[in-house]
């Protein structure tokens, strides 16, 4: 059974035009790379680390970083805060020019954060192929803000800012109503530098200190998203083969690691993801004050992360990863146990082969037809039903793992926790609790406010692995492709 890692294909192209979407999100992603990698040089420390521990992996393997698919040292994943809904709307907007649409709700208001998001990304196999790149895109909900003060300022200051230049409102404009071919290679550039001001970071808070900490006091989150001029992109992360090894890379390189690494144990099946970074930089800020006088204090909110991504589980694998999820915190709680030693005990229930993971539907697989049994067209045909197990056996069908494209909630909140500077005992932390139906309820109002249904993350899987089927179906000439016991 294959790795969850698949072969490069890459073939020769033809050169892309400057409004396609992929190649867009490609050049946007680069220019985003080289722009933080200026404003927070450990950033390109800790993607030193990640290539050094890749070429090593790959080494070990017989293999060179060339054998890697193109889409993997590209890869990307960003995080930005808004604090509007107009904000919200408008980068759905910018995202779907460069073919980044929302997939999967995340209620943060679970893990005591007064925000709701989604993730912005890319959703056919072809582009996911081409550059995965996503942003993890979260708003501020006002009405979760405890104190009426607070919300107050926090709408009032967010109502003046202007996020997005005129530029690139008239460039959006254009590509949502014109014919892309009537759009030249300087426009696609132009789109580039006007949205690369959105996630820029700002030194000079647009707000005076003392507004900055009576907001902090009730959230640094709230703090982080109202007080300055930008969406200031708060990480950006490469993805690696060796999560472990890069953890102990950073520490010998001297980067502030994060004491543990988030989401499931270590793995011979890699499934979803796993998480970590250096903590997040304190930073100098200046302060409005008295005629003009600045005055000088810091803020924390910008970090380096690295992610280790795995298989794609089913919705039977993502109930089973979350018992026993809880299981661990709620062992690692009450025996006051080591919490990695504790989730490596318990997710010894979780199956760590892939033969098993798929014939117990635990885990989504690409399915194709093997390159050399492919039937000639014309010459003959497989007729009626055949079980999936029956094709893999003989050579006929190979199968892949389908890579986790999204992210997971409580290990997104223990990154962002253990990076929120100050005090975190404010009144809006400590109400925050979430509800079924309240969750359903703000999912309906976020899907309101981007004016399109938001699908499921583990939907589009099941789109990816039913289509994958049918193709071999097709190629074969069955009437059905049979997966189930």
């Amino acid at each position: 059974m294959p790795s969850a890692i698949p072969q490069n294909g890459s073939a020769l192209h033809e050169e892309p035009k400057p409004w396609d979407p992929d190649h867009l999100r490609t050049r946007f992603v680069q220019a985003l790379s080289e722009m933080y990698r200026t404003e927070v040089p450990l950033y390109g420390k800790l993607v030193d680390v990640v290539n050094q521990v890749d070429t090593t992996t790959l080494q070990s393997r017989g293999q060179s970083l060339n054998d890697l698919p193109s889409r993997f040292q590209l890869e990307r994943h960003g995080a930005i805060r808004l604090g509007t809904q107009q904000e919200m709307r408008m980068i759905s907007r910018l995202f779907a020019v460069m073919g980044m649409f929302p997939v999967g709700y995340y209620d943060l208001k679970m893990v005591g954060f007064p925000l709701h998001g989604t993730a912005f990304r890319p959703q056919t196999e072809e582009s996911l192929r081409k550059n995965p790149f996503r942003v993890f895109t979260t708003v501020l909900r006002p009405d979760l803000i405890s104190s009426p003060k607070v919300r107050e300022m926090a709408t009032s200051i967010l109502s003046t800012r202007q996020l997005f230049s005129s530029r690139l409102i008239e460039l959006i404009d254009q590509a949502e109503t014109s014919a892309l071919a009537n759009l030249t290679a300087e426009d696609a550039n132009n789109l580039i530098i006007e949205s690369l001001k959105i996630f820029k970071w700002h030194s000079r808070s647009s707000v005076p200190l003392e507004t900055y900490l009576t907001l902090k006091k009730e959230h640094p989150m709230v703090a982080d998203i109202v007080c300055f001029p930008s969406a200031h992109i708060n990480h950006l992360t490469p993805r690696t083969l060796d999560i472990d090894a890069v953890q102990a890379g950073m520490i010998s390189q001297g980067l502030p690691a994060k004491d543990r690494i988030e989401g499931p144990p270590k793995r011979k099946c890699e499934i979803l993801l796993r998480q970590t970074s250096f903590k997040a930089l304190e930073e100098r800020v200046s302060f409005a004050g008295d005629a003009d006088h600045a005055i000088d204090g810091t803020h924390t909110a910008r970090f380096g992360e690295v992610e280790q991504r795995g298989a794609a589980v089913t919705r039977k694998g993502r109930e089973l990863y979350d018992a026993l999820l809880a299981k661990a915190v709620g062992r690692s709680e009450k025996e006051d146990k080591d919490s990695d030693k504790v989730l490596k005990e318990v997710f010894a229930e979780y199956p760590d082969d892939w033969e098993v993971l798929r014939k117990e539907g635990l885990v989504y697989f690409r399915y194709r037809v093997a390159e050399d049994k492919a039937p000639v067209a014309g010459t003959h045909k497989l007729e009626g039903s055949v079980h999936i197990n029956k094709l893999l056996k003989e050579g006929v069908v190979t199968c892949e793992p389908i890579t986790y494209e999204d992210f997971l909630p409580f290990s997104a909140a223990g990154i962002f926790t253990s990076n929120l500077g100050g005090e975190k005992d404010g009144g809006t932390e400590r109400k925050l609790q979430r509800t079924e139906e309240e969750s359903k309820r703000s999912r309906v109002q976020l899907e309101g406010l981007l004016g399109r249904k938001i699908p499921s993350e583990i939907d589009l899987y099941d789109e990816l692995q039913t289509d994958s089927v049918k193709e071999c179906q097709a190629l074969l000439g069955l009437s059905e492709i049979v997966l189930g016991a």
